[in-house]
């Protein structure tokens, strides 16, 4: 057995938008795995639901695909992809299942996303996102030939309050809702040019911020828009009813929130999400129910003291008299039901591991004791897999095992779940130590699960959000797995703040986002330093996003670690809210103020504030593309450091955004897990390596080695 490594994320394939065929028979998937160092395979693959066959692929390797969705009947999968293109834009393709190739459906000037189905199967919504220009010149509809889009505007005029948002400028952009004919080609005999055919109906057609479209009956199509005074200020969502035959819209209800979804039936009711207004960035996401004919809304979650997640999104079952949704519960992901009514209170259908997306399907009248629900789901013992629940026979049924070769020659640890105390409040925790076989150096030959039988340094992870959690699995299994194949003990927790242990524990951070985590994670710490296994002289921390913001406040408030490595953080607040995308409500709802009413005080609530404090080494990683935490706030930060004479270093990822240790360029990935510990080496006992500073660039990092390699 092989100790797991950084480079073995090229290695491992991840499942995710798990979705059932309407008879519950057969799953759809999106599996992706690394090609090289800059691309990725996504692909959708199909697996019987009874587990009984291995899954296979449906769609080419050529391009990046997404979002499979099976037709009412069962007989076709829509899906996205960028094959064929010449850019990133996603366009609609149609697969049929009983053989034949793919067609391609739109080609649209803004890409294609949040596809639905219509009830008869005949029509898909979707949304793209486009200026006023595209709209007036159809390419909204069909991209002539000889169009080349202008990618870099100059100068670029801003005349919004939100003008960017995942790596790219709006530009004028702003997402629509459309609708295309489901047997429409593009390139082939049938409706060969959307524009003049009318194949695609333009449903929204003006500057709005148009999402989330979800069928009622066959002429009716719901979505939701922003609004408010100046709707990239606000969290009013208006929920519109459009009539398809005369294309007349009407404002059925408005809720508020930061996004809503929407799952509508044929009779008139819709399912959405809600959070309320006030600080809203610290409010609980509810489920709630909205019947159009009478008005009514029916609040369905908010008396079991859990908002809802982003595993997936709330969904009617084939009865259309109960609905589904999940949310973040205690380390794990709950799957929950209840009667669209309101007559009970909503029950755990079940509670796996980390969810990344689940669908139910089943007959026309199946209900939660009837239904079968897909889902995928990652463990400690596997990055992630599909799997099938059988709610009739109470079973789950593993349909996939996509890193089964790579798992059985990789010794995985076992973490060990924590409950300790901090201030009065039960904390949960985790700590994971090196494999039998690998000594506190990361040394040794075939590595076994087993127990320590030596003292380790310490590793601490601080997760981002603030209002997110972990578990021992998701997005940070590879790299926990890695940092303790090198000979560290790695501690993670769910401090307060984290969601999935009720709202006044998530509320617990109003305004204090640095002193309260702190003390969580210290007297976690303090709680594994007790343990002979553990050196917590030899401990070092690190984080992202908030975490990065929480690794640079700790090392302002303690000399207790060796050396951090804050990774893409909010290191000055009132920065951070002039720069950020529509994340500056965690400023206004978080901390209830904005930084023209209390300058000074937001100053020393910033890891920035307390820069001068710091003697902790320091490395700094960000992205340079990331507009949720913009690097302007790193840049200030590492100024500070090195004028106080810090050992720092500052790593910037070209091309990369806010997602770089979850879907970053796989030699960016490796490399930055690379650098995490490579960091901690040249400051540990136990790990014969020179500083960082002190080695020449390259060196302990593959993608290095490997372009060395290839010059040669």
């Amino acid at each position: 057995m092989e100790p797991i490594t950084a480079a073995d994320y090229h290695d491992i394939a991840v499942p995710s938008d798990p979705r059932i065929s309407p008879d519950g028979d057969r799953v759809a998937f999106v599996r992706r795995q690394p090609t090289d160092d800059e691309e990725y395979e996504t692909t959708v693959y199909v697996v019987d639901a009874d587990g009984d066959d291995d899954p296979r692929r449906l769609t080419l390797s050529e391009g990046s695909d997404a979002e499979p969705r099976w037709s009412p009947s069962g007989d076709r999968i829509a899906f996205t992809s960028t094959r064929g293109a010449a850019d990133d834009r996603q366009q609609l393709w149609v697969l049929p299942l009983d053989g034949g190739e793919a067609r391609r459906v739109t080609d649209v000037v803004g890409g294609v996303s949040q596809i639905a189905w219509s009830p008869d199967g005949e029509r898909i919504a979707f949304v793209q996102s486009v200026t006023a220009d595209d709209r007036e010149a159809d390419r909204d509809l069909a991209v002539p030939d000889e169009y080349e889009p202008d990618e870099h505007p100059d100068p670029r005029v801003i005349d919004r309050t939100v003008y960017r948002a995942a790596e790219r400028y709006f530009d004028g952009r702003r997402p629509g809702v459309y609708v295309v004919d489901a047997d429409a080609t593009v390139g082939g005999v049938t409706d060969p040019d959307p524009a003049e055919s009318g194949a695609i109906t333009r449903v929204t057609d003006r500057d709005a911020d148009f999402a989330a479209p979800s069928w009622g009956d066959g002429d009716t199509l719901y979505y939701t828009e922003a609004v408010g005074d100046d709707p990239d200020d606000s969290v009013e969502i208006a929920i519109r009813a459009h009539d398809l035959a005369t294309g007349e819209a009407e404002r059925v209800h408005t809720t508020t929130g930061w996004g809503a979804d929407l799952a509508a039936t044929a009779d008139g009711r819709v399912a959405f999400t809600h959070a309320e207004p006030d600080q809203v960035s610290m409010q609980p996401t509810d489920l709630r129910v909205l019947d159009v004919e009478s008005g009514t809304v029916t609040d369905l979650t908010g008396d079991i003291d859990r908002g809802l997640g982003r595993e997936t999104s709330p969904q009617w079952g084939p009865d259309e008299e109960t609905i589904y949704f999940a949310t973040p519960d205690e380390g794990k992901t709950a799957l929950w039901h209840v009667p669209a009514d309101g007559s009970a209170e909503p029950e755990r259908l079940l509670r796996p591991g980390t969810v990344s997306g689940a669908t139910v399907g089943g007959e026309s009248d199946a209900g939660p004791g009837s239904v079968t629900v897909a889902f995928a789901a990652s463990e400690w013992d596997h990055p992630g897999d599909a799997f099938a629940y059988d709610a009739a026979a109470d079973e789950t049924t593993r349909l996939t095992e996509l890193n089964a070769e790579f798992l059985a020659e990789r010794a995985v640890g076992e973490p060990e779940e924590l409950r300790f105390e901090s201030d009065g409040v039960e904390i949960q925790g985790w700590l994971l130590t090196p494999p039998a076989g690998v000594d506190a150096a990361g040394q040794g030959g075939d590595a076994t699960v087993g127990d320590a039988d030596e003292s380790y340094p310490l590793a601490v992870e601080i997760h981002g959000g603030p209002h997110a959690m972990w578990s021992t699995s998701g997005t940070m299994w590879h790299e926990f797995q890695t940092l303790a194949a090198r000979g560290y003990a790695v501690f993670w927790s769910n401090p307060r703040g984290s969601t999935g242990y009720g709202e006044a524990f998530s509320q617990a951070i109003e305004r204090d986002w640095g002193a309260v985590t702190l003390s969580d994670v210290m007297a976690g710490v303090e709680t594994v330093a007790d343990r002979p296994e553990i050196d917590a002289s030899n401990a070092f921390v690190t984080g992202g996003s908030f975490g990065g913001f929480m690794t640079s406040w700790a090392v302002g408030q303690t000399d207790y670690f060796r050396a951090a490595v804050a990774q893409r953080g909010v290191y000055d607040l009132t920065g951070f809210y002039g720069s950020t995308d529509a994340a500056y409500k965690l400023v206004e709802g978080d901390f209830d103020t904005v930084p023209s009413e209390e300058p000074e005080w937001l100053w020393e609530q910033s890891p920035t504030g307390h820069a001068d404090a710091v003697d902790t080494p320091t490395l700094l990683i960000h992205s340079e593309d990331d507009t949720r935490t913009p690097i302007c706030t790193a840049e200030l930060y590492h100024r500070l450091l090195r004028k106080n004479g810090v050992d720092t270093r500052f790593v910037r990822y070209p091309r990369e955004g806010h997602e770089l240790s979850r879907s970053g360029e796989p030699a960016h990935v490796v490399d930055r897990i690379e650098r995490i510990a490579r960091w901690f080496d040249g400051y540990s006992e136990y790990h014969d390596a020179e500083r960082a500073l002190d080695r020449p660039e390259d060196d302990g990092l593959t993608a290095g080695e490997a372009s060395e390699e290839s010059a040669d």
